[in-house]
């Protein structure tokens, strides 16, 4: 996955890799993977204890298949071509925590608040851009986060003040009060609305390792692909990232 093999060419790796470790081990043929990738259990990573600070965003993956190469050679429009979103919820450590392979066509807000469910930990700090910014989204932190949740969500140009607001809806009043006295580039300083590049980077370095498209066929597949992506994502992390301890002099 993370040298872009399709399966055939990931079956010769293996085997090619088996055969230098001179293990007993036989290799799956590339048939055996593609129908065994719609039902495969896939563990998710263990997540960080405690409250957690929540950014989530979402990207779209191309769906592998000839789709390109007609709309290339006959000149067409994109009708023919058709991709998923991945939604990916990433905590203050870098770690994917939790994400979700939808259509293209799926509300992000909607998404997000499914998503909520995989979060074993409760939230107290959640950042998101303002494609979830509605009243359900907030209701849902509030059931699933500490009692004082900090919510960072741009308000969107036609917001105004709710004045039957009542508990983490009255964060969306404040922002947008305060936007209107100093202006959204310096509410996204004061709020931490910057916080939201950990997704962007997060779904960078996904394009950048695993690729920006899905190779699988069928959908049930593909969202055990993107899983499995997770995993690697994750794991990689935890690879990279030092092991230290505070020194008490």
């Amino acid at each position: 996955m993370v040298c872009h093999l399709p399966l055939r060419q990931t079956e010769g790796f293996l085997v090619s890799l088996i055969g230098l470790m001179d293990l007993a081990l036989k290799t799956p043929d590339h048939t055996t993977l593609s129908r065994r990738s719609r039902d495969v259990e896939v563990p998710r990573f263990a997540q960080s204890a405690g409250p957690l600070h929540f950014v989530i965003d979402s990207t779209g993956l191309k769906i592998l298949g000839d789709g390109e190469w007609q709309a290339h050679k006959h000149t067409t429009s994109n009708q023919r071509r058709n991709w998923r979103k991945l939604h990916l919820g990433i905590d203050g450590d870098g770690y994917i925590i939790a994400s979700a392979l939808t259509d293209r066509i799926a509300d992000d807000a909607c998404v997000a608040i499914s998503m909520l469910e995989q979060i074993e930990d409760s939230i107290a700090w959640f950042t998101a851009d303002g494609a979830y910014d509605s009243r359900p989204m907030y209701e849902a932190l509030a059931a699933s986060g500490v009692a004082n949740i900090r919510i960072v969500i741009p308000p969107m140009k036609t917001a105004s003040v709710d004045a039957r607001a009542t508990r983490p809806w009255c964060q969306r009043n404040e922002a947008i009060e305060r936007i209107d006295s100093v202006g959204k580039r310096q509410w996204r300083k004061e709020s931490g609305a910057h916080q939201q590049t950990r997704a962007e980077n997060g779904m960078y370095r996904y394009k950048r390792i695993i690729g920006d498209r899905l190779r699988a066929k069928h959908h049930e597949s593909q969202k055990r692909e993107a899983l499995i992506a997770v995993n690697v994502m994750n794991r990689m992390t935890a690879l990279g990232r030092p092991e230290s301890a505070k020194i008490v002099t």
